[in-house]
C-alpha cells in the first residue's frame, strides 16, 4: 500500500468514498455522514431507492486480510446463531472490498439507544447475551487475530512508549519502576489463574458497542476480536468504585451468562490484571496513532505531562490492587 503509515486517510476523499461503495454495485444518493470512529474510517452512505448503509475503511496496514476475514466470518455464524450482531453484507460474494489502497466494507444501518450499566436488568440480559456469544466462540480458535496475554498487552506496547520516547524524561524512573513490577503481577495472576480456556471474544466489550432496543442488545464493532478468557468481555460492564455495588453487578452478570455457557470462577483473579494491561495498551494505542491528525484533535489531553503523571498514578493504584489477596467474589 502507499498511504504514509502515519496518515494513512489522507487520501480518502469524498469522490473514493462513493466511487468504492458504488464500485461493488451500489448507486449512491452523494449522501455522505462521517460517524465517530477513529481506528478505521466509518461513513453513513445514502444509497439509491434503499435504506442507508455504513461503510467501515479499515485503517491500512493494521490487519491482514485473513485478520478481517475471521472477523466477518465470526459474524456471520453469529447471526447463523440468532445473536443479534451487525454483520457485513455479502456483495458480489465477497465481505471484504478493495477500492485502490484501501479495504472496506458494508454494514446495514442500526438504531437503538445506550445500554444502561446501572441498570441490574440490563446487566443480567447482557450476560446472557454474552453467554450465548462465547458459546460460539469456544466452538473453535482464531488463526489469525491475536490473544490476550501478558506479553503481547502489556509487555509490547510498553516496549513501545520507551522506544518512541513518550515517557517524560522526569517521569521515566519511576514510571519504569511501577510498569515492571505491575507486568510481574499480572503474570502471577495469569499463573494463579491456571489453565485458562481461550475463545473467541468481542475483545472490546464496553457499552459503546452495545445497541440496546425492545428486543435486547445488539452488539458491534468485532474490530478488536481476539482469543482470550471470558473475562475479558465481562469486566468492562462493571461501574463505580464502590466494592459491594461491583460484585453485584458482576454476580448478576454472570447468573445470566450461566444460563448459556460455563464460567471458570478462577479467572476472577484476573479482573485487575486485564484491566492493567488495556490501560498500558490504550495509552500505547493513542501513542501509535499520535502522527493521525484525527488524534491531537480529538484526544488533546494526551501526550502532556498531566496525562502522564496520573497515568502514572493509575498504575500504582493497580499495582497496590494486585499485590492485595484476590477478591472473594
Amino acid at each position: 500500500m502507499s498511504q504514509n503509515i502515519n496518515t494513512p486517510y489522507e487520501t480518502l476523499d469524498p469522490h473514493i468514498i462513493l466511487d468504492a461503495v458504488e464500485s461493488i454495485g451500489f448507486s449512491c444518493t452523494g449522501s455522505l455522514f462521517a460517524l465517530n470512529s477513529y481506528e478505521n474510517r466509518v461513513y453513513q452512505i445514502g444509497i439509491e431507492e434503499s435504506a442507508p448503509l455504513i461503510a467501515k475503511f479499515y485503517r491500512p496496514h493494521r490487519w491482514r486480510d485473513e485478520a478481517i476475514l475471521e472477523e466477518h466470518q465470526f459474524a456471520a455464524e453469529l447471526l447463523q446463531r440468532e445473536i443479534p450482531v451487525v454483520a457485513p453484507l455479502v456483495s458480489q460474494g465477497k465481505t471484504l472490498h478493495h477500492y485502490r489502497d484501501f479495504r472496506f466494507a458494508l454494514f446495514p444501518r442500526k438504531g437503538g439507544r445506550s445500554l444502561e450499566l446501572d441498570n441490574l436488568e440490563h446487566l443480567e440480559w447482557m450476560g446472557r447475551f454474552i453467554g450465548r456469544l462465547h458459546a460460539v466462540g469456544a466452538c473453535q480458535s482464531f488463526r489469525y487475530r491475536p490473544r490476550i496475554d501478558t506479553k503481547t498487552q502489556g509487555h509490547t506496547p510498553y516496549q513501545y512508549l520507551l522506544d518512541n520516547n513518550f515517557i517524560p524524561t522526569h517521569l521515566k524512573t519511576n514510571f519504569c519502576a511501577v510498569v515492571s513490577a505491575l507486568l510481574q503481577k499480572i503474570e502471577e495472576r495469569f499463573q494463579q489463574a491456571g489453565a485458562i480456556k481461550y475463545i473467541r471474544l468481542h475483545g472490546d466489550c464496553h457499552a459503546g458497542n452495545v445497541l440496546w432496543n425492545d428486543t435486547g442488545p445488539q452488539i458491534v464493532d468485532l474490530d478488536d476480536c481476539l482469543m482470550g478468557p471470558a473475562l475479558q468481555d465481562l469486566w468492562m460492564l462493571l461501574s463505580g468504585h464502590n466494592p459491594d455495588q461491583v460484585q453485584l453487578q458482576l454476580q448478576t452478570i454472570l447468573r445470566g451468562y450461566q444460563e448459556f455457557h460455563d464460567f471458570n470462577y478462577r479467572e476472577l483473579c484476573l479482573l485487575e490484571a486485564l484491566r492493567s494491561l488495556r490501560m498500558i495498551q490504550y495509552s500505547a494505542w493513542l501513542a501509535a496513532r499520535w502522527q493521525d491528525p484525527a488524534f491531537p484533535r480529538s484526544f488533546p489531553w494526551f501526550n502532556t505531562a498531566h496525562y502522564w503523571q496520573q497515568l502514572l498514578d493509575d498504575l500504582r493504584d493497580q499495582l497496590m490492587l494486585l499485590e492485595e489477596d484476590t477478591p472473594d467474589f
